[in-house]
This record gives structure tokens, C-alpha cells and sequence, in this order.
């Protein structure tokens, strides 16, 4: 059985760039919606649960950032993209912080695409399985049905990108896995060696991990990130 078309909510607040994103993403066969305020966003919120949102950073009314950080409460298996000119560094981290993904402007139409499609692969999988056993590393279960994590038998809270990668790294317990590999197999990058997205999302990982316990992520400073 097919399924339905993801829905995109857009926000943004330029008309010519919210149409060109909504006239692609729609022959793109998606269902769109689109807002050009935070106001707008959040009203439209109320009724709508978009399987992924594409926000931009510097609304009129608002941060856009304060926007993902809404949304996430609200519908937290929604994936998040930042649209935004700001591209400095602690921008970026900041927008990785709240949401999945991050793009600069200006950008091309073609990477947004992936980049939508990207996010929804960790965060939508297209097939439905059966229920399964959870994955277990020591004293860290992860729930394949219902996306949820407990260390020690505490719950952890995730964003569904931090959960990909944890759930990467669990499955391949016991071997050292690449910044390469986790670009490709948890970010579905191939050309991105020498984005800092990996090392950051580690970080956010350790933050919520290691109070509960002694530290999990290992470095093999050069090669790549295992679990202890």
C-alpha cells in the first residue's frame, strides 16, 4: 500500500523564496503548507502536524529558532530544517542545537530537496515493521517501535537525529565507525567530509548520556566513534 505524501510546512517570510521552495517541493510530490510569520506558523500549528518543517531563521514577528524549539514540544517526530543567511559557526551549532538540519541562503533549490528527504528518512521510514525486540548496549535500551531511550532506567530525550546516530552507533556496538560512515549511513551525505555536523551532534549525545552514567562514546582520535 502507497503511502500518503509527507507535508512540509514552510516559513518564510520573502514571498519569492517561500514560492520557489513551495513550487519545488510540490512537483517534488509533497504536500505543502506555507506561513509567513511565526503568528501564522503557530496558528497553523494547532491543526497541522507536518512531518517536517522548513523554517526561516529572521521572521518579522520573531526567532525562528524559538519557532523549532515550539514545535519540537509540541510535535517532536517532526524533523526541522533552518533556512537562514546566517551562516557563522555558533549560528550553525545553535540551529543544529534545535532542529535536524541547517541551510545557508543563498541555496540551491536541488539540496533543499535532499536535505527535506534526508531528515525524513531518519525521522519517517517509509515501511512499517514489526514490532522488535529493543537494542540493548549495557545499561542503554533504545525502543525500535516507539523511538524512545532509557539509560539505567531513566529516560533520555532525544531529537530524532541524535536518536539515528545513537541507534547507528548501538547497532554497530563493539567496532570503531567513521565520521565518513555516519555522514552516509545516519545523515545520507556523500560529499560532506568536512562538515562539523558529527562532532557536534556527538557532543549533544554525551550531554544527555553521561549523567546517567559513566561515559558511553569512545574517540579514536583520527578514526572515528565507538561505544565503551
Amino acid at each position: 500500500m502507497s503511502q500518503s505524501p509527507a507535508t512540509v510546512l514552510i516559513v518564510e517570510d520573502e514571498p519569492s523564496i517561500a514560492d520557489v521552495l513551495s513550487i519545488a517541493l510540490r512537483y517534488h510530490r509533497f504536500e505543502v503548507v506555507t506561513a509567513g510569520s511565526v503568528r501564522e506558523a503557530a496558528a497553523l500549528l494547532r491543526e497541522l502536524r507536518p512531518d517536517a518543517a522548513l523554517l526561516d531563521v529572521m521572521l518579522p514577528d520573531g526567532d525562528g529558532r524559538l519557532l523549532g524549539r515550539e514545535l519540537r514540544e509540541l510535535h517532536p517526530e517532526t524533523a526541522i530544517v533552518f533556512l537562514t543567511a546566517r551562516d557563522a559557526p555558533a549560528d550553525i551549532v545553535g540551529g543544529l542545537a534545535l532542529g535536524d538540519d541547517y541551510i545557508t541562503k543563498p541555496f540551491n533549490i536541488d539540496e533543499v530537496i535532499a536535505r527535506i528527504r534526508a531528515v525524513l528518512r531518519r525521522t519517517k521510514p517509509e515501511d512499517v515493521l514489526p514490532a522488535r525486540p529493543p537494542l540493548r548496549h549495557g545499561d542503554l535500551e533504545l525502543d525500535e517501535s516507539t523511538y524512545t531511550v532509557r539509560r539505567a532506567g531513566g529516560a533520555v530525550d532525544l531529537t530524532p537525529t541524535e536518536y539515528a546516530l545513537l541507534r547507528f552507533l548501538v547497532r554497530n556496538a563493539g567496532t570503531v565507525v567513521t565520521k565518513e560512515q555516519l555522514l552516509r549511513h545516519v545523515w545520507r551525505y556523500e560529499h560532506a567530509a568536512e562538515s562539523t555536523v558529527v562532532e557536534t551532534y556527538i557532543s549533544y549525545l554525551r550531554r544527555k548520556l553521561d549523567p546517567l552514567g559513566p561515559p558511553l562514546i569512545t574517540t579514536r582520535r583520527g578514526v572515528g566513534y565507538g561505544l565503551a
